[in-house]
């Protein structure tokens, strides 16, 4: 039985672990507020070259969105893609174990 249902478990297993990991992690900062990896990165090679963060520029020009309303729209369709892509793969999983 579980040899059946190895993958679906490795998948369980995968996202209990990073739970896991995202709330210890966030236990122990107490007072860390959440910033993403471009900002810990800039600010690390300003401090390494000694300029400030202003005088990078981009390779790639950032389009930032009008609003916040219209930021969020383009996160949630983002996350609708990616569930309809995870769902497509799951049901194709399940499709070729009815046919075998």
């Amino acid at each position: 039985m579980a040899f059946k249902y190895r993958l679906e478990i490795l998948t369980i297993l995968a996202i209990l672990g990073f739970c896991a990991l995202f709330l210890y992690t966030s236990s122990i900062m107490n007072e860390a507020e959440f910033a993403g990896a471009d900002t810990q990165g800039s600010a690390l090679v300003a401090e390494i070259t000694g300029k400030s963060e202003e005088e990078f520029q981009p390779l790639i020009w950032q389009w930032s969105p009008p609003s916040g309303e219209i930021e969020a729209g383009i996160f949630a369709l983002q996350a609708a893609i990616g569930g309809i892509m995870v769902g497509w793969v799951f049901g194709y999983w399940k499709g070729q174990k009815k046919t075998a």
